[in-house]
């Protein structure tokens, strides 16, 4: 009889590969699901990156493998964007690594620094991915909590507490701290003197502080990096990503971003899983990051129109929330008399037929929230709005 690894024994199929597939069942039986769950951008990129996109892949000698760092022109691209808009300085041939999206990176990142017996501190509610990346490589996940009373930033009294418990015997240490501001799935903004708290964390405990940073420029007016912090480097990496704000989630492309060492050390792992990006798409990601700030203002434009109608919806759902939220999703806390946010969003699925993320599934920090994505178009969130009234 055919086994699967043991690895696979401590994780579970992602929950929207799952629920996808039971969407697609419902729209089947004629339901025709609004789905206001997933942060997939419905706009297209810029007109000048798909044009890019089609000369170059037009072109006879692009076809090949590519540099396992990728492409100079894009490493170039991404360090002239790290200065304009993050203020942050990298080197492009030594501190800065294109990724086929930055999700890769998380399990990159996880398998040249982690390993059994260590421990690796990951938010609650946080994204899926990192405890998942965590366990995969044997190592143990270890929760902190985001609570909405310390306005979803790290209680470091607790993190001080978490290291000194797995500082001791079988356990191997706590070895990284996953971070991701503007936060998802709880909008909560990214600010300078969280990031200084963080590197000044790692420094004193030996731990790599990695960030994920791919929603810093969604109904957000000032990107930052923790890179921008003074010795950031020596102890944190950053991903990075062009899926949102540059509306290429399905091209992906990412990047990681730190000092020459760890690009090196995660450059081991990854040149053994891939054979390099497709050329004419890191020269059209090339154009996209080299748009100006009318592009960010358009895009943001659409979003902040969606949120005003989320803002509706959630009113008619009577759930509670916060209007100084960044990224792309509202998260929201949702009312008395259900038992838990699954309860919530099957209710309004089987009797709405509107598809909204449980908060449940980002930690049981999130047990009693929602998130409501804004890659919706205004027509379809005020449609789903009226199905939940009626």
């Amino acid at each position: 009889m055919i086994t699967t690894a043991a690895r696979l024994n401590s994780v579970h199929e992602y929950y929207f590969s799952q629920k996808l597939r039971e969407i697609d069942t419902l729209n089947k039986q004629g339901k025709n699901i609004i789905n206001l769950g997933i942060g997939s951008p419905d706009m297209p990129p810029h007109p000048d990156v798909i044009k890019a996109l089609q000369e170059e892949s037009a072109k006879p000698n692009v076809h090949g493998y590519q540099n396992y760092k990728g492409s100079p022109v894009l490493r170039n691209a991404f360090a002239n964007w790290y200065r304009q808009w993050y203020k942050t300085d990298l080197d492009a041939d030594t501190e800065i690594l294109p990724l086929i999206g930055s999700k890769e990176g998380i399990m990159h990142i996880c398998m040249t620094y982690f390993e059994e017996g260590c421990a690796v501190l990951v938010p609650n509610p946080g994204y899926p991915t990192y405890s998942s990346a965590v366990k995969l490589t044997g190592a143990t996940p270890v929760y902190y909590d985001l609570k909405e009373e310390n306005n979803y930033e790290p209680d470091f009294e607790q993190l001080e507490a978490l290291v000194e418990q797995f500082a001791k015997s079988p356990f191997k240490g706590v070895r990284g701290l996953w971070i991701n501001y503007p936060q998802m799935p709880t909008g909560q903004p990214a600010s300078i003197q969280l990031f200084e708290q963080l590197i000044t964390f790692g420094k004193k405990h030996n731990i790599l502080i990695c960030h994920d940073n791919p929603y810093s420029f969604i109904l957000n007016d000032e990107p930052l990096s923790i890179l921008s912090v003074e010795g950031a480097k020596d102890v944190a990496l950053e991903l990075n990503s062009l899926s949102k704000a540059q509306n290429m989630a399905g091209w992906r492309v990412g990047v990681l971003c730190g000092n020459k060492e760890r690009i090196n050390e995660v450059l081991r792992f990854k040149s053994n899983m891939d054979s390099g990006m497709f050329l004419p798409v890191q020269l059209a990601a090339a154009k996209a990051l080299s748009l100006g700030k009318d592009w960010y203002k358009s895009i943001n434009a659409v979003y902040r129109k969606r949120r005003e109608k989320v803002y509706e919806l959630l009113d008619a759902l009577h759930c509670g929330y916060s209007k100084l939220q960044s990224g792309m999703f509202m998260w929201a806390k949702i009312p008395a008399g259900f038992e838990n946010s699954y309860a919530l969003s099957d209710k309004v699925l089987y009797e709405s037929n509107v598809f909204i993320t449980p908060g449940g599934i980002f930690g049981n920090g999130g047990n009693n929230y929602i998130r409501i994505s804004l890659c919706a178009t205004e027509e379809k969130i005020n449609e789903a709005i009226e199905r939940i009234r009626n």
